[in-house]
């Protein structure tokens, strides 16, 4: 008999779905019937996500100051409310747990305006707008990066980590073998907003490498669906394999083969690099709101797992020369994937449940904190 439902509520990108997706294996596996609140992009992931039913509720960000398009952000919220509370009253949920994007709002709004346990889980080192939004009104607050002393929500935060998907763990479980002249597997990969500089930057750097280090590369690159085709063309002209995709299913088990790891810093990215323990080279994405990629980077760094450029520093000669130095020092990428993975957090999902389900029960957070397995 299940124990109840929690309604899981994230926005629809990876970075706010996959720490939902290692929650809501981990509560089910406990005996919880979960459900989620998303949006429509998050259909490629949908496949995956161990929910009995996914529900779509209309919501909308609020950027611009043009006054007919707030104006019609705030009555796709109101309807977004008006939704989130018939929901919520028939699938009567022992907890509504928030992921972070504009999707979460109004089931959030919803469940703490009709008393239903809340809280919500921020992967960032620096909160995003909508939980900013949610902070004040949920009884407990988890943290990949966050801090439980200091700041206005301290008192009711618990650093958990991040919760990584059952893939990432099966990963987890493959050692790191630094690649001493043979193959050399490298793996690039940018998020939705953040994959067309490195569509760019990586091909004119392989291009630049000597002819013996690009015969030993086997590539893995995400690229935009209007970048593919050129960055497919670039490999194919130096004779390099590559496997390029706007989106890879199994990208855990390829982060587990690679031997380096170059990408963006979001949250998720930075979790799973340190728990599987894989090498990187870090560019944070120049343009996010708050910088928080670059605080993302900067933990994993700090740790020795990982080295953090600037994407305004990393020209193709410079880029070729880091590819290079990785490829012909691999004692140095046993030891960053030795200090990522001491770095790593791979019981986060299962600290992250045990709040849940006190949340559900009733318990205040200092209770928790006091009682955290």
């Amino acid at each position: 008999m299940s124990k109840g439902i929690v309604l899981l509520a994230a926005g629809g990108t990876g970075g706010h779905l996959f720490p939902a997706e290692a929650l809501a294996h981990e509560l089910k596996a406990g005996g919880w019937s979960v459900h989620l609140v998303t949006d429509s992009r998050a259909e490629r992931f949908a496949g995956k996500f161990p929910a009995d039913e996914i529900h779509i509720v209309p919501s909308a960000t609020i950027g611009s100051k043009n006054p007919v398009s707030v104006a019609k952000s705030l009555f796709t919220l109101w309807k977004g409310m008006r939704a989130a509370r018939r929901l919520l009253a028939r699938l009567k949920p022992k907890v509504v747990v928030g992921f972070g994007g504009y999707p979460t709002v109004p089931p959030l709004l919803a469940a703490t305006g009709m008393g239903i346990p809340s809280m919500i889980h921020e992967q960032n080192a620096v909160m995003g707008r909508a939980n900013k939004a949610l902070a004040n009104r949920v009884r407990a607050i988890a943290g990949g990066f966050l801090p439980e002393t200091g700041g206005p929500y301290g008192a009711k935060t618990v650093t958990t980590g991040n919760p990584v998907r059952p893939a990432v763990l099966e990963a987890a479980a493959v050692p790191y073998t630094p690649s001493t002249d043979g193959e050399f597997r490298l793996v690039v990969f940018g998020g939705s907003q953040g994959a067309q500089f490195f569509s760019k930057a990586i091909p004119s750097a392989i291009a630049a490498l000597e002819p013996q280090d690009r015969a030993r590369l086997k590539i893995t690159q995400q690229a935009r669906t209007e970048d593919k085709d050129e960055v497919v063309r670039s490999y194919a002209d130096l004779g390099i394999p590559a496997d390029v995709s706007p989106f890879f299913n199994d990208m855990a088990a390829r982060i587990g083969a690679a031997h380096l790891v170059i990408s963006r810093s979001g949250a998720s990215t930075v979790s799973e690099l340190s728990v599987v323990g894989r090498p990187s080279i870090l560019v944070p994405y120049p343009y996010a709101l708050d910088h928080d990629q670059a605080a993302n980077a900067a933990a994993l760094a700090g740790a020795g797992g990982a080295k953090v450029i600037p994407q305004a520093e990393l020209s193709t000669e410079r880029l070729a020369r880091i590819v290079s130095g990785a490829m012909h020092d691999p004692a140095k990428m046993a030891t960053m994937a030795a200090s990522a993975r001491n770095a790593g957090k791979p019981d986060a999902a299962r600290l992250l449940a045990s709040m849940v389900e006190a949340i559900a029960g009733g318990k205040t957070i200092a209770q928790f904190k006091g009682e955290r397995p």
